[in-house]
């Protein structure tokens, strides 16, 4: 005897997504990734948190590693954001949860590679990148909806890296009558 199933019904029901704990952080690597080793759980502005996580992870590498080779480290921990927001997002039934934060850590990360090293420089990077982050402007807001699972975490923040960049160059540029080139 054969007993047949009925076929699934498609719904528009969705689960609510996950509240995150410390266990759930531990309980796999990508996990631990994407939020950042539990800073995500932060209850007080967590992508904030992630960009101050940023300082010390970039200047640790910084001294261990030459400049070719952290710019390869920082491409690789975007590469693996990807996977671990991704496979993150897909458990606790968000695409892009608060508590993600290695968007924010990565892309920062790349925001410092390429100011100069002065404290001035380093406060204004974070401030702009912050309002850049929150605020979301074209094209960032844009991507932000129409890409979806790790590659869309984490590009959106990626966005905001380079207009905190664009609006340092000119500010190099045109009012301390400097250039890069």
């Amino acid at each position: 005897m054969t007993t047949s199933l009925p076929e699934p019904y498609q719904s528009n029901f969705k689960l609510p997504p996950l509240q995150p704990d410390m266990a759930f952080v531990h309980s796999r690597f990508a996990h631990f990734i994407a939020f950042g080793g539990g800073v995500g759980l932060s209850r007080y502005a967590p992508g904030t948190m992630g960009t101050l996580i940023a300082f010390p992870i970039f200047w640790s590498l910084n001294s261990m590693f030459e400049p070719i080779a952290l710019l390869l480290a920082i491409d690789i921990f975007f590469i693996a954001g990807i996977w671990a927001c991704s496979v993150t997002g897909k458990a606790l039934n968000a695409h892009d949860h608060s508590g993600m934060v290695w968007d924010e850590i990565v892309a920062f990360m790349l925001v410092l590679y390429f100011i100069p090293d002065h404290w001035l420089w380093t406060i204004a990077a974070f401030i702009l990148f912050r309002f850049f982050d929150i605020l979301k402007p074209p094209p960032i807001k844009y991507f932000e909806r129409k890409l979806r699972g790790g590659l869309g975490v984490m590009f959106d923040d990626l966005l905001a890296a380079f207009y905190t960049l664009l609006c340092l160059a000119g500010w190099k540029s045109l009012v301390l009558f400097e250039s890069y080139f």
